[in-house]
């Protein structure tokens, strides 16, 4: 962790209170934590729109595990990616009903496409990829 610089802003009396209430219902025990994750989290989201960027997230699917071939296709994909891929999880919701995790890594770019046809895929009722980039520094402070 590197050293800590007090710095200043200027922010409307309305705005400030309606972050401070933000931050309370978020369980920050001060400003300061929550600004620099406001920070860390634009500095990921801007390093995440660099196609080559190393990024790390995880893939969730809900589908219906009776769609025609569906889970094979979805397998064929992974497999087809595997490089891309550190980990899976599925879990029966109902007995319809599948929720599957992908743990992934490598370049957004490859990342994202993988995360589109799997969510693409005919029968995925749901699908959404979340990624974060381990280079962007995100140590927090005590």
């Amino acid at each position: 962790m590197g050293q800590l610089t007090r710095t200043g802003i200027a922010i409307d009396d309305e705005l400030l209170a309606r972050f401070d209430r933000f931050i309370a219902k978020q369980g920050y025990g001060n400003r300061s934590e929550a600004f620099r994750d406001l920070i860390r989290d634009r500095l990921v989201g801007a390093a995440l729109e660099k196609p080559e960027a190393h990024v790390v997230g995880t893939i969730t699917l809900i589908y219906d595990h009776h769609s025609r071939l569906l889970p094979d296709k979805l397998m064929d994909l992974q497999h087809d990616h595997h490089h891309a891929v550190i980990a899976t999880t599925h879990v029966h919701l109902d007995h319809d009903t599948c929720l599957e995790v992908l743990v992934v890594k490598g370049q957004a770019k490859q990342v994202q496409m993988l995360a589109d046809l799997l969510i693409g895929t005919k029968g995925v009722r749901h699908g959404r990829l979340v990624m974060t980039s381990p280079s962007v520094v995100l140590t927090k402070t005590a």
